[in-house]
């Protein structure tokens, strides 16, 4: 059996795009970019230019200047979580805060050629402070290292809950406590765990390098159960943080730590040579003598291929054309449920399945006359998901969701048909998959379809949006009628006894679509967590590579089969057979 096979598909721009409507949708394309890319640096300045200053005076450097630090030259910084709590506000009346990303910073970086996950308390923003969502966005950093076992670097530096909010951060399933069993959970399946500590580590905090492998101290650093000016009210001690919890205690006397080193930059040194002991990535071994190759069209014309409007259709396979390596790819059973794409291909090197919505109009087997929209789960293209991630799962090839759908198909056709059961039937199976998903929300993820298509709710390892993402049970002029119904005729035109009457339906109808288009902002998602990052669609190639690299770096944990017996050539000769 030879390994998987890929076909060239994809377009140069002219030949299948009028070049003045591209422009068009590139101008549109980078009015959005800029807004997103000033969103990321006011998140990225923390509470500002003086509190940067804050941090350089007690000889400390910033969260980012050390995440700098540790990352290989030339390599990237990846994110995920930055628009947490963007928006928002906490605290008393009259003396809100903001809390940029949710004080915290998350990243995915290479250190000495391996992906690590970066946990940093952002000492800009309230000394580090936990506000409600920090917990939750730590744990959602630990969830992926643990699902791909993935190391984690903790960078701590932070003065506990920000306690006005304290409701809001300490109780419930996910509050802050649960971070400590994350760490356990990690530790139980041995992923590498190494914390450094630069500076304040107080109550909860305190738990959170303790069950880490390793535990660096800075001579400015300590760990306590309670800081010093809580032991003073309670038992009138005349004393400091440092002097009952610093390196002194819980390095020589504690144990509590393993080693003190006296600034950032020497610890920071120490946890690049602890993550070299590791072992080195697999990804290259699964290149199977294979080399990571450019797709054969930039990926930067993605952003031109996207219409303006989200009601105007485009061909997904020139998308993935720019997405996948020399733009080879081997769809499966294309003239079965056309409405989804189906098939094979590499990223970075590295074998991945892609399930993509067609958004064009589609054959209908039913009537010669007319076409079926595309975008839209039907019960030939259901099935077809299903038997493909489920040989994935089998092979252990990481699936990659590319979302742009506006639900299921509705009706009496559609119910006739069993569209219920064969939903089920994707449902189960998109809900006990064990090898890495990613779902990227290109455009739309409306309803039912946005689940079916492995959305958050179905625990993909990340879920990344882009600045066109609409994500919502349904478009803000169908909710709007909905809301209405009562008040439209089968046209969907107002009925009103009068023009008041009139006036009144109407602006309500437009006060309704006008709320579901500000919720569908992917920054609203993003910054209540119902989206893990956003991304500039120029910039998705990227994160794709790492994502495809961290599903093969660490071995042994999951199954990975040899392309040779893949199931996946199974259902190739099926469909070769029959035509």
């Amino acid at each position: 059996m030879a390994k998987m096979i890929l076909h060239r598909i994809g377009d140069p721009l002219e030949k299948f795009m009028d070049m003045k409507v591209y422009e068009k949708n590139l101008k549109s394309m980078k009015k959005l970019n800029s807004r997103y890319d000033s969103i990321l640096n006011e998140i990225r300045a923390g509470w500002g230019e003086k509190y940067i200053e804050r941090v350089h005076k007690k000889n400390k450097m910033t969260a980012w200047e050390r995440i700098e630090l540790l990352k290989d030259e030339d390599s990237n910084i990846f994110p995920i979580g930055s628009f947490v709590n963007y928006g928002k506000k906490f605290g008393d009346p009259g003396s809100e805060k903001i809390s940029p990303g949710a004080g915290v910073i998350t990243v995915f970086i290479k250190i000495s050629g391996r992906y690590v996950t970066i946990i940093a308390n952002d000492n800009t923003v309230a000394s580090g402070s936990w506000w409600p969502r920090t917990p939750e966005k730590i744990q959602r950093a630990q969830e992926v290292s643990l699902r791909l076992r993935i190391p984690v670097v903790y960078l701590i530096d932070s003065s506990g809950l920000f306690l006005p909010e304290q409701s809001n951060t300490f109780p419930g399933k996910y509050g802050a406590g649960h971070i400590f069993k994350m760490n356990s959970k990690l530790s139980d399946a041995q992923v590498p765990q190494i914390a450094g500590v630069f500076g304040d580590c107080i109550a909860g905090g305190g738990y959170m390098p303790i069950i880490s492998d390793i535990v660096f101290m800075t001579e400015q650093a300590y760990m306590v159960i309670a800081g010093a000016a809580l032991i003073k009210g309670a038992k009138s001690q005349n004393i400091t943080s440092l002097s009952i919890g610093g390196p002194d205690i819980h390095v020589h006397l504690s144990g509590c730590a393993d080693h003190r080193v006296p600034n950032d930059k020497s610890l920071l040194k120490k946890i690049i040579k602890e993550i070299e002991k590791l072992p080195s990535s697999g990804a290259d071994y699964y290149r199977y003598g294979d080399c990571a190759s450019a797709p054969a069209f930039p990926i930067e014309e993605i952003e031109g291929i996207f219409p303006d409007n989200y009601r105007i259709n485009y061909d997904m396979r020139q998308i993935i054309a720019r997405l996948v390596d020399n733009s080879l790819f081997r769809e499966i059973f294309s003239e079965k449920g056309e409405e989804i794409i189906c098939g094979i291909g590499k990223i970075n090197g590295l074998y991945c399945g892609i399930v993509s919505n067609n958004t064009e109009l589609i054959e209908n087997k039913r009537s010669a006359l007319e076409k079926k929209p595309g975008g839209i789960l039907y019960k030939e293209g259901i099935s077809k998901i299903t038997s493909f991630i489920r040989s994935c799962d089998d092979d252990g090839i990481p699936v990659l969701w590319l979302q742009d759908i506006s639900g299921f198909d509705i009706g009496l056709e559609a119910e006739t048909d069993g569209l219920l059961g064969f939903g089920s039937n994707l449902l189960y199976s998109i809900s006990n998959l064990t090898t890495p998903v990613f779902t990227i929300l290109l455009r739309k993820a409306s309803g039912a379809g946005y689940y079916a298509m492995n959305g958050l709710p179905f625990e993909p390892v990340l879920q990344i949006s882009t600045p066109i993402t609409r994500l919502s049970v349904m478009e803000g002029k169908t909710l709007a009628i909905g809301a209405f119904n009562t008040k439209l005729d089968d046209n969907f035109n107002i009925i009103a006894e009068n023009d008041q009457e009139y006036s009144k339906i109407e602006q309500g109808m437009k006060d309704v679509e006008e709320r579901v288009e500000k919720d569908m902002d992917p920054v609203a998602s993003a910054s209540q967590m119902d989206t893990d990052e956003i991304v500039t669609l120029s910039k998705l190639r990227s994160y794709l590579e790492m994502l495809m690299e961290l599903s093969y770096q660490s071995t042994g944990y999951r199954r990975v089969k040899n392309p040779r017996i893949w199931s996946i050539h199974d259902l190739i000769n099926i469909e070769e057979s029959g035509e």
